[in-house]
């Protein structure tokens, strides 16, 4: 059988997951452990001159910060670093040493080719193993990919790899690249593949290139538990299991379990990662994984919705992540509906001198509703329920999220002031979107926000808050109804909550604001 090495990228790929923070004592404990799995390649992490050094993230600037993780007597392994194109100055990296890091793998997108081999070119003079890394290999010419095997062939580095950034390829993709690789690349260079699950693919396709007749090393790429960006990577346990039954050479499997059961498990729990439809959308269109997950995090989309706006990227857009890009083509694709507000000023006169009482779906509008339903009883009060139908005694819904709209009963659509942004044939009244939004990105369109800016737009002068309680990191602690509840990380929900008590804080100066039930945003209003 062909000598097939394993590298396992949990700490540095598997970092995208965590912000890199796995602290010190588990980055200790998953080195042991895929040492004890007798995993051939380790990655550390990432080498960067462009960092602030923390210790307990797996990105470091000195070979010292994370030599000190590498054991004496390195049984045979072979302990890497990755480093980002534009991220390294070659005069502060350190001559090799014996005890510490063995190699560095060179990421660099096709524009950067000939700079990015200078590179690995010095990194060797420093003494280390240089692994190729072309990224989005897809997106190389036949042409193209030869001219860059030719220079690897003169570079004479450790391995050579293709790789699946965005996880596109299909094994034909794969195939092709395989051959043109094997049959031109110098035999004594290594060839490696790294692979994304996006298409649920990794598994079958590194299965493909190890099977794949040819009598040169191979180097495959896997994660704990596929622990990656978005859709994850090839899962170490997995491939594993696969190896020891076609290969001579044997690994152990239990240490890997292990550390999914002790260490990792409480990383995806925070953070989970894999394959979804998202993930599924960005390897259909060939694009960065990060423009998925940006959308997906906005919770107000479809699938459909999501496709479309990948459509309109632009191909020079694809490869690297451009936040302002998207967001641009977000606010861009939610402004196309056509308002229809024939019966805003109806609705105006409605308003004109009652008790205006907005009701958001949190918590403590199931745990107050008596309370709630007691106030909007009163011939006085006018109600509107935020994103959700509270009860047949509220007068309106407003509805910004299309995903929220199409759990509406058809019974209330007449009542239903809806955004710009939502096709819908039956509703009271369409308002402009573009109106409703804030100018703080995260949460610029918040539905509980653009509610309180419509009725600032109208001359609303004073409001009741109900269920505006701010997000909770507890699971289940958000909604109304647990169906509600959207997936996000502690530090997002942070985020949120910050962002909405700085529009609050502004809004409060143009609308007196009185809460009903209790909410972290309290400050900003009166509570009754």
């Amino acid at each position: 059988m062909k000598k097939i090495q394993v590298l396992d990228c949990t700490l540095r790929d598997g970092g995208y997951c965590n912000d890199f923070n796995f602290g010190i004592p588990n980055i200790q404990r998953i080195i042991c452990g895929l040492i004890e799995a007798n995993i051939d390649i380790v990655e550390c992490g990432f080498l960067s001159h462009k960092i602030n050094y923390n210790q307990d993230i797996t990105k470091y600037s000195r070979m010292e910060q994370v030599n000190q993780f590498i054991p004496k007597d390195k049984k045979g392994k072979k302990f890497v670093l990755l480093a980002n194109y534009g991220e390294l100055n070659i005069n502060g990296l350190e001559n090799r040493t014996e005890n510490g890091i063995d190699g560095i793998r060179v990421a660099f997108h096709k524009k950067d080719l000939n700079d990015a081999i200078k590179l690995c070119e010095s990194i060797k003079e420093k003494g280390y193993e240089v692994f190729v890394q072309a990224m989005v290999s897809l997106s190389y010419s036949d042409a193209e990919f030869l001219d860059l095997i030719h220079k690897a062939n003169s570079l004479s580095p450790y391995a050579f790899y293709i790789v699946d950034s965005f996880g596109v390829m299909k094994q034909n993709d794969l195939a092709r690249l395989f051959y043109l690789v094997d049959n031109n690349l110098r035999q004594d260079i290594k060839l490696g593949y790294h692979a994304h699950n996006n298409l649920q693919l990794a598994h079958s396709n590194a299965r493909f290139f190890v099977e794949t007749k040819t009598t040169r090393e191979l180097i495959i790429d896997t994660s704990i538990m596929g622990m990656g960006r978005g859709a994850g990577n090839l899962n170490t346990e997995l491939f594993l299991d696969y190896l020891i039954n076609v290969n001579d050479k044997q690994y152990n499997v239990q240490p890997i379990l292990s550390l999914i059961d002790e260490v990792v498990n409480d990383f995806y729990q925070k953070s989970q990662w894999g394959y979804s439809l998202p993930n599924y959308l960005s390897a259909k269109h060939n694009i960065h994984p990060n423009y998925a997950k940006f959308l997906a995090d906005k919770h107000t989309l479809t699938i459909s919705e999501m496709d479309a706006i990948f459509d309109d990227i632009k191909e020079e857009k694809q490869i690297n992540f451009d936040k302002n890009y998207i967001e641009e083509l977000y606010v861009s694709f939610m402004s196309r509906g056509k308002v229809k507000d024939g019966r805003l000023y109806e609705f105006k006169q409605a308003l004109n001198g009652k008790k205006v009482v907005l009701i958001a779906p949190g918590k403590s509008a199931e745990k107050f509703k008596g309370k709630i339903d007691k106030f909007i009883s009163q011939p006085d009060v006018v109600s509107i329920s935020v994103n959700f139908d509270f009860g047949e005694t509220t007068d309106y819904v407003f509805v910004s999220n299309i995903r929220r709209y199409g759990n509406l009963s058809g019974a209330v659509q007449n009542k239903v002031i809806l955004t710009s942004n939502i096709s819908a044939e039956e509703f009271f009244v369409k308002v402009n979107y573009m109106d409703l939004i804030n100018d703080d990105q995260r949460v610029f369109d918040n539905a509980g926000l653009m509610s309180i800016k419509l009725l600032i737009n109208l001359g609303i002068k004073e409001i009741y808050l109900a269920g505006f309680d701010g997000y909770s990191h507890s699971s289940g602690q958000n909604y109304v109804k647990t169906s509600m509840e959207l997936s996000y990380q502690n530090d997002g929900i942070d985020e949120l909550n910050t962002g909405m008590k700085e529009v609050l804080s502004k809004y409060s100066e143009k609308i007196n604001i009185i809460y009903l039930t209790s909410s972290m945003f309290e400050q900003y209003g009166k509570e009754r």
